[in-house]
């Protein structure tokens, strides 16, 4: 590969990407909403605002450790998947990479001396 090249990236790893994308803009999303939601209550519970901020934190907590329970598990899915599709790894696949440029320098010596 040619070093000015930027290597393309695998259909499989762009879907990834972009599904965590999305999932982490959901996640977001959802806190936002938890947030406004946490507001509304306040408001209509006539919480002191000592209160709005103790619920307030008591959510952000229980949405904090569920986000990283989300995060933990889509990555561990993920791994479990990628073992059973046998990918190479980057080093494995420039060790071929240079295996076939030694060939292809052997097969064009071959090819002249005839």
């Amino acid at each position: 590969m040619d070093k000015q090249e930027t290597p393309q990236k695998h259909p499989l790893a762009e879907t990834f990407e972009r599904v965590w994308s999305q999932a982490l803009l959901a996640v977001s999303t959802a806190e936002d909403e938890a947030a406004r939601t946490v507001q509304r209550v306040a408001e209509l519970a006539g919480w002191s605002q000592e209160e709005m901020i103790r619920q307030g934190r008591l959510l952000t907590d229980r949405l904090t450790g569920h986000r990283k329970d989300l995060e933990h598990n889509v990555e561990e899915g993920v791994r479990r998947a990628l073992v059973h599709f046998k990918i190479p790894r980057r080093d494995e696949i420039q060790d071929i990479e240079a295996r076939l440029s030694r060939l292809a320098e052997r097969i064009d010596a071959l090819g002249q001396r005839k």
